[in-house]
């Protein structure tokens, strides 16, 4: 059995707000393998950018655990870049705008007391290495990006995060990004774990997809099973409010009911109030992680499709 090169257990991260605690990770594990895209998916808000500030050691935990190639993560140890690698989702905000490109993709390397050559860097992640001397504003946003990309990768860390690398590019550009990230995958042999909320983008790129709602995971598996089979409701009216050309000119129905307020301590299941499916054994009880080979989810009521 191939050891899992990031492993998260239970973790729990709690913010302090005015009138109670918001959970934003409640209890949520996950694993990543080596060579493996797990991509986190769900609306704004379910936790998953918190997830990546927790495995980059940027966000302490309350409770749990994150490991990462075996060692647990606590703080931002100047180490840790050559562990996890960060593409973050605003290439216009992610490289300081008074350095040139060729400086911020070494920054890693500086930083580890190594040398290295930007404008090989910049042939890797498909850029012009005449770039080196220019500054972000002389870039496109897919530039950009790129350039993040290639900081992100220059100490060749087993891990990278992608935090909704393609949400502030055009269409075509993020079909290049995402063939990059698929190419560099392929000759480093990284993994990637990648946060979005473009479903499309996730089914063309991901091994495996977390669906995580209200600071938990409801449902894991195989990208083809989630797509294709969900079990938990909320999957599926997330799948089904993804645009296609199908639905073309028609928008899905809403789920019932509001989102509930974050600072709500659940006792049964978080999904039960706008779930069409819901009983009042849902209310009530909180749902067992349910096994079905290599899937799980957290659900009373589980849809069946096929």
């Amino acid at each position: 059995m191939t050891s899992d090169l990031l492993q998260v257990s239970d973790a729990q991260v709690e913010f302090h707000v005015a009138g109670g605690v918001v959970r934003a990770l409640d209890g949520v594990s996950i694993r990543v393998t080596p060579g493996e895209t797990v991509a986190v998916v769900g609306e704004s808000g379910c936790g998953k950018t918190t997830l990546a500030r927790a495995v980059l050691g940027l966000q302490p935990l309350s409770n749990g655990k994150i490991t990462l190639t075996g060692e647990e993560v606590r703080g931002t140890p100047r180490r840790l870049a050559e562990r996890v690698g960060m593409v973050w989702q605003d290439p216009y905000a992610s490289l300081n705008p008074k350095w040139r490109v060729g400086r911020s993709v070494l920054e890693p390397l500086y930083l580890s007391g190594r040398k290295g050559s930007p404008e090989k860097i910049f042939e890797e992640v498909g850029l012009d290495p005449r770039f080196v001397d220019r500054y972000p504003h002389q870039l496109s946003g897919g530039q950009r990006q790129r350039v993040a990309i290639g900081r992100a990768l220059a100490l060749k860390p087993p891990l990278v995060i992608c935090d909704e690398p393609t949400a502030a590019l055009d269409l075509s550009i993020r079909a290049q990004i995402l063939n990059l990230l698929k190419d560099i995958q392929k000759s480093n042999g990284c993994s990637f774990l990648y946060i979005s909320h473009d479903l499309t983008t996730v089914r063309f790129l991901a091994d495996r997809v977390a669906v995580m709602y209200l600071g938990r995971v409801v449902e894991e598996g195989p990208t083809e099973q989630i797509f294709t089979d969900p079990r938990h409701p909320y999957t599926a009216a997330l799948l089904e409010s993804a645009p296609s050309l199908e639905k073309l000119m028609h928008l899905p129905e809403p789920p019932v009911g509001e989102v509930p307020d974050p600072k709500t301590r659940f006792i049964g299941c978080r999904f039960a109030g706008r779930c069409p499916n819901a009983a009042d054994q849902c209310i009530g009880e909180d749902p067992p992680r349910t096994v079905e080979a290599d899937r799980s989810y957290f659900c009373h009521l589980p849809v069946k499709t096929s």
